[in-house]
C-alpha cells in the first residue's frame, strides 16, 4: 500500500484544526511546502505553520524548498516535523546539511531524513549521502509552477531510485511529489513508491473529504 502525504497549503488555514481532522487516521502525513521565494518562485509558510499543524496530532511532512536549508533545520525540527526533506540542489554542501539534520534527529527529536531531487537532477547524487537519508523524494515536476503533469521519465526514475537505495544498510523509503491528481493517482501508485504527496487535489475548496476518499482508494489505502 502507498502512504499519502496530503499537502495543506491549499486548505483553509483559518480553520486548520478542522481541516486536518479530515486526515486523522487516514492520510499518513500533513505535507507543508516551505518555500523561500528563491529556490522556488513562491513564498509560503515556515516553522510556525509546521508547529500549528503538528499541534493537532497529525504527523507533519516538512518539505524545505529553500536555498541553504541548514539555517532552517533547528527551527523546523523543534516545530515538530516528523519528516524533514532537504533538496540536493539547494546547497553547495549537501553532505553537511544532512549531517546536521542527522545530529538534530539524534539530539532533539527523531525525524525521517528526506532528500529531494528535482526532475533534472542526476540520481547519482544519492549515493554519496545514502547513509544520511531515510527517504528519497522524487519530484515529478519542477517545483513552484502549479498545473504541471508528471514528467514522462518519473516512473523510470522511481524504479532506478528503488534500485539505488536497495544497497543501503538501513531502510530507505521512496516518495513521489508533484502533479498527482485524482485521475492519475492510481497510475502513480503503480510506480512502486512508498509515499505519494498530493495537495490541491484534496484541499480544492469544494469537497476535501470526498477527494481524500477518492485519493486513498486510488492509492490502495494508507501504509
Amino acid at each position: 500500500m502507498t502512504a499519502l502525504s496530503a499537502g495543506i497549503l491549499t486548505a483553509d488555514l483559518t480553520r486548520l484544526g478542522a481541516e486536518l481532522e479530515l486526515l486523522r487516521g487516514r492520510a499518513q502525513y500533513a505535507h507543508v511546502d516551505v518555500m523561500d521565494g528563491s529556490f522556488c518562485p513562491q513564498l509560503t509558510a515556515g516553522p510556525a505553520l509546521i508547529a500549528a499543524a503538528a499541534s493537532t496530532g497529525v504527523p507533519v511532512d516538512a518539505h524545505l524548498l529553500v536555498d541553504e536549508p541548514a539555517r532552517f533545520l533547528p527551527e523546523v525540527v523543534a516545530a515538530g516535523a516528523a519528516i524533514v526533506t532537504v533538496h540536493a540542489e539547494a546547497s553547495r554542501h549537501p553532505h553537511r546539511v544532512l549531517s546536521e539534520l542527522t545530529a538534530l534527529s539524534a539530539e532533539v527529536r527523531p525525524v525521517i531524513r528526506g532528500y529531494g531531487l528535482n526532475p533534472g537532477t542526476p540520481l547519482a547524487v544519492i549515493e554519496p549521502v545514502l547513509d544520511y537519508i531515510d527517504l528519497v523524494l522524487v519530484l515529478a515536476v519542477s517545483p513552484g509552477w502549479p498545473g504541471q503533469a508528471p514528467a514522462p521519465a518519473t516512473a523510470l526514475r522511481v524504479a532506478a531510485v528503488r534500485e539505488l537505495v536497495a544497497g543501503a544498510d538501513h531502510p530507505v523509503l521512496v516518495g513521489v511529489d508533484g502533479g498527482v491528481t485524482l485521475r492519475n493517482a492510481a497510475q502513480v501508485a503503480s510506480w512502486g513508491a512508498d509515499l505519494v504527496v498530493s495537495g490541491s487535489a484534496i484541499f480544492d475548496g469544494r469537497d476535501p473529504a470526498g477527494n481524500l476518499s477518492t485519493m486513498l482508494a486510488a492509492l490502495g489505502g494508507t501504509a
